[in-house]
C-alpha cells in the first residue's frame, strides 16, 4: 500500500465522499485544509485547531525555506513535532510563491533564481531542490514544483509553462522522499480547456498518489474558474484524490464539491478574520460596521464556535477597532470553524444523497440575507 492513499466512498452527481489516508491519520473529504504557512495557523494553536475538527492544514515550503530553514526545522525533528501538530501535513512546493516574485525571478529549464521577500538575498529552486527542502520537512502530502502563472496569460505562454512543468514534475518524481511521504501532481493549462485536457495527456502515466487543479484563482472571474473545473475535474482518475489549490470563498469550497473536488486550501478565512470580514452561514459580516456597535447578538446564531457562543457582535467589533489580538483570534476560530463545518455539512448531504438540496438552500439562504440586509 502507498504511504498516502484514497478511498472513494459513494457519490451524488458529481460530488464525492470518501477518506484520505496518510501515516498522520486518515480523514473523510470533502475537507478544507487551513493554511498555516510559516508552521503556525496565524492567531490559533494546535489544540484550537483539533477542537474544531481539523484532520490536515498547509504549510509552505518556500516560507520555511526562508526562515527558519528547512534544514533547521528537520534537525528539530521534523515539521510534525516542530509545531505539535500530530495530524496531517500538505506542504505547497513553492511554485506560486515564486510566481509572486515576478519582479524578483528568473525562470530556467533547471529552476527558478529569484531574491528573498525579506532580505533580497540570491537564491535557487530546482525541483530537486523542492523535493529536498519538502523531504526535511518531513510532511505527509508533498507538491511538485511546478510554474503557475498569473491571469491573464497568452495561449503560447501557458502552453510553454505547462510543457516545463509537466518536465519538472517528472524530475519531482525521480527524487526519493521519505517512506513516510506522498507525492502529489498538479494539473496546469490555464483558462484553456484544451490546454487543461493537453496537459493531462503529457502527465497522466506519472504514479503520484494524489492529483491537485493549479492555476486558479489567480484572477481570473469565478465563472471562469468553474468553467475550468467542468473540463479538469473528469479527467482526473476516480481513485486517486483531487485537490484544488488555493480556493476560496464558501461558494467555490460548494462549487468544487459539486464538480468532484476533494480538498482545498486558501487563506482566505483567516487572512479575511484579521481584516474582520467574517463568514456566516448567511452571508459575509464586515464586523468594523457601525451597526454593530449596540448589536448583543451573537456573530452566527446557528454556529457553535467559541465566538459566537461566548461573545457578542458589539464585543467583536470593540476589539476590531481597538486592534485588539483577542479580535484576531476570535475573528479567525469562527472563520474556520464556519469553513470545516460546511464541509461536514456537505459530506452529510453527499452520504444522503441529498447534495443538490443542500446547494439550493445554501444559495437561497445568502440571497434572502441580501435582500433584506
Amino acid at each position: 500500500m502507498k504511504p498516502v492513499y484514497y478511498k472513494l466512498q459513494s457519490t451524488d452527481g458529481k460530488a464525492r465522499l470518501g477518506e484520505l489516508f496518510t501515516n498522520h491519520g486518515s480523514f473523510p473529504t470533502p475537507m478544507f485544509m487551513p493554511v498555516g504557512t510559516a508552521a503556525t495557523v496565524k492567531s490559533l494553536a494546535p489544540e484550537d485547531l483539533h477542537a474544531m475538527g481539523a484532520k490536515i492544514i498547509l504549510s509552505n515550503a518556500y516560507h520555511l525555506y526562508m526562515r527558519p530553514g528547512h534544514k533547521l526545522v528537520e534537525e528539530m525533528g521534523g515539521l510534525h513535532k516542530f509545531m505539535n501538530w500530530d495530524r496531517a501535513i500538505l506542504t505547497d512546493s513553492g511554485g506560486f510563491q515564486v510566481m509572486s516574485l515576478a519582479d524578483l525571478r528568473k525562470v530556467t529549464e533547471e529552476g527558478v533564481q529569484f531574491s528573498s521577500h525579506l532580505d533580497g538575498s540570491k537564491h535557487f529552486i530546482s525541483p530537486e531542490i523542492s523535493m529536498e527542502i519538502q523531504r526535511s520537512l518531513g510532511s505527509d502530502i508533498v507538491m511538485c514544483f511546478d510554474e503557475c502563472l498569473k491571469h491573464p496569460a497568452t495561449r503560447e505562454e501557458v502552453q510553454k509553462s505547462m510543457e516545463l512543468t509537466s518536465r519538472w514534475e517528472r524530475r519531482c518524481r525521480a527524487v526519493k522522499l521519505k517512506e513516510h511521504q506522498g507525492l502529489f501532481g498538479i494539473l496546469q493549462g490555464g483558462m484553456y480547456p484544451e490546454l487543461r485536457a493537453a496537459h493531462w495527456e503529457m502527465i497522466k502515466d506519472i504514479d503520484f498518489e494524489g492529483w491537485a487543479i493549479g492555476g486558479l484563482s489567480v484572477g481570473e472571474p469565478p465563472a471562469m474558474m468553474y468553467e475550468i473545473l467542468d473540463t479538469a475535474v473528469p479527467l482526473l482518475p476516480q481513485d486517486k484524490v483531487r485537490y484544488l489549490m488555493g480556493v476560496g470563498t464558501p461558494e467555490d469550497l460548494v462549487e468544487g464539491v459539486a464538480r468532484g473536488v476533494d480538498i482545498f486550501d486558501c487563506v482566505m478565512p483567516t487572512r479575511n478574520a484579521r481584516n474582520g470580514t467574517l463568514f456566516t452561514s448567511f452571508g459575509k459580516v464586515h464586523i468594523k460596521n457601525a451597526k454593530f456597535a449596540k448589536d448583543p447578538g451573537p456573530l452566527d446564531p446557528e454556529c457553535s464556535c467559541a465566538a459566537c457562543t461566548n461573545y457578542s457582535r458589539s464585543y467583536l467589533r470593540h476589539l476590531y477597532v481597538s486592534n485588539e489580538i483577542l479580535g484576531a483570534r476570535l475573528n479567525t476560530l469562527h472563520n474556520l470553524h464556519f469553513y470545516i463545518n460546511l464541509m461536514r455539512q456537505m459530506r452529510e448531504a453527499i452520504q444522503e444523497k441529498r447534495f443538490d438540496e443542500f446547494r439550493q438552500a445554501f444559495y437561497k439562504k445568502r440571497q434572502e440575507n441580501e435582500e433584506t440586509s
